[in-house]
């Protein structure tokens, strides 16, 4: 997806303000989100490691305005 977030806001709080910024529809916004904690949902369960947010969002850069 290559988002890039403002610094300071990661994981699924950046995802939704960086939505909210696109002006993308509240409900279309979470099915996104919705989707996104899916996919680490499955990749904790297939690799058997616990759940860790850093490791999640990792892909998500964080760059200063």
């Amino acid at each position: 997806m290559g988002v890039l977030l403002t610094a300071g806001i990661t994981g699924h709080t950046g995802l939704l303000q960086q939505l909210r910024d696109l002006k993308i529809g509240h409900q279309a916004a979470l099915r996104q989100l919705a989707n996104r904690l899916v996919g680490i949902l499955h990749g904790c369960l297939k690799t058997h490691t616990p759940y860790d947010e850093a490791t999640a969002w990792a892909h998500h850069t964080t760059t200063a305005a």
